[in-house]
């Protein structure tokens, strides 16, 4: 799921920098990116060859209305530069409050190398989110690419200029009647951006970020206003299926959990649905669960980075999150009937784990036990799957204990999936062997 606040271009700069650009903005749960729209096309004629289509695209650099967008990106920029003076002061408070000596110095270099440790662990995530399906991601900046030794010998006499921007631009294209790659479209189309503002093509340590998203005949222009996606808040240590944070609070929202619900991820993972839930609804109880005693292990690595983080950042030491950690097996769940109020977890799809053929037993087994722990009238679940087909049938089959509310469609790394929220029904949960006249251990 790409979720992003996308903002008009014909507003004042007063208008924006009132409502739409107050700080909180970048702390918005649900949103993976924030970009000013430059100009959207709808239903874009895109010509019939390659070499026209790109040619377009060189003309277009210079139609486009950039000045207001330009002029939200600068207020964007001023708020995060007055954060980050902020939060240097404050970093260098608390260190001269807390440095005892040496050995106090070492520590905070060892913490500091921990988490710059974890950008591996990021492109790991990326590349297990995004398979590739029916979509290009490239990031280009025209034919500087291949002009990196004139850049360096250009570097120091550039450098010097302070109205010098450095920028870079990133096509995200999706569709099968394309005849250009998103290579070609943002190599084109960034060299017409530089022709146009004389700005310094750099990769890496860039300014602004132009973005060229393509979808079909869909076109939309815009300038990023976050250095990366916001989704990448809470977790270090990412394993094979990885959640987005943002997604995981997204799902959380759905169920709208109350002071003291207790709620369970009875297949965590990495644990990003209970460690969002823990710091964003401390008032509720949190259960990370998982079968596989790697993930439980990660879950639990990445609760205490999230601690460490936050010790550092606040220069004291943390009183710990409302949530536990277990290793169990999801058709047997070593909890009391009726004592969940939520169930939030993103099932297997069957492709990075699991299997679709494993998924016909595991998820009527699965609703089955969930039904047994969460709490009759009131208890809810939100449930997160691929395998749609196998779970609607599953889930036809257990009508008696649960009814579907609602359904929500996401993309996630190119797969169509759905999150389902389901209502516990007031019926109570009779164990099969209660049937059979013996007596049910729970």
């Amino acid at each position: 799921m790409r979720s992003k606040v996308c903002v008009p271009q014909k507003l004042s700069q007063k208008f924006v920098s009132n409502i739409f650009f107050p700080p909180q903005v970048h702390c918005l749960r649900s949103l993976d990116n924030l970009f000013v729209v430059v100009q959207e096309f709808k239903d874009y004629q895109f010509k019939e060859t390659k070499e026209e289509v790109l040619k377009d695209f060189e003309e277009l650099a210079g139609k486009l209305p950039w000045s207001d967008p330009l002029k939200i990106w600068k207020i964007n920029t001023s708020f995060k530069k007055k954060k980050t003076k902020r939060k240097k002061i404050t970093q260098n408070s608390s260190k001269e409050k807390t440095d005892n000596g040496q050995g106090d110095k070492t520590d905070e270099r060892d913490v500091k190398k921990e988490f710059t440790s974890n950008v591996l662990d990021s492109q790991i995530l990326d590349y297990y989110e995004n398979p590739a399906i029916k979509e290009e991601i490239s990031t280009l900046v025209g034919d500087d690419l291949a002009s990196c030794k004139e850049e360096t010998d250009e570097s120091s006499r550039e450098d010097t200029d302070p109205e010098l921007l450095k920028f870079r631009v990133t096509c995200n294209r999706a569709g099968e009647k394309h005849c250009f790659s998103s290579n070609e479209a943002a190599r084109d189309f960034g060299g017409a951006v530089q022709d146009y503002f004389k700005w310094k093509a750099d990769m890496t340590n860039f300014d602004v970020e132009v973005l060229l998203n393509i979808h079909d005949n869909e076109i939309v222009v815009g300038i990023a206003l976050t250095e990366e996606s916001l989704h990448r808040r809470n977790i270090t240590h990412f394993g094979p299926t990885t959640l987005r944070s943002t997604l995981a609070y997204g799902m959380l929202r759905l169920c709208a959990p109350q002071p003291t619900d207790i709620i369970v991820d009875p297949m965590c993972g990495t644990g990003a649905i209970p460690i969002e839930g823990a710091t964003e609804w401390s008032n509720c109880y949190h259960i990370a669960g998982d079968n596989n005693p790697l993930a439980v292990n990660r879950a639990a690595n990445n609760i205490s980075s999230l601690l460490t983080k936050s010790q550092v950042k606040e220069g004291k030491l943390s009183w710990g999150l409302p949530i536990d950690t277990v290793q169990w097996d999801i058709c047997n769940l070593p909890l009391r009937t009726g004592s969940v109020d939520i169930i939030v977890t993103d099932m297997p799809f069957g492709k990075r784990m699991g299997s679709k053929k494993r998924n016909w037993n595991l998820y009527p087994a699965c609703l089955r036990e969930m039904s047994r722990v969460c709490r009759p009238g009131t208890g809810r679940a939100v449930l997160l799957t691929q395998d749609k087909k196998c779970f609607i049938q599953a889930l036809s089959r257990m009508g008696h204990v649960w009814r579907k509310v609602h359904t929500v469609w996401v993309n996630i790394g190119g797969l169509h999936a759905a999150v389902y929220l389901l209502k516990r029904t007031p019926q109570p949960f009779v164990h099969p062997s209660e049937q059979d006249g013996e007596r049910s251990p729970w």
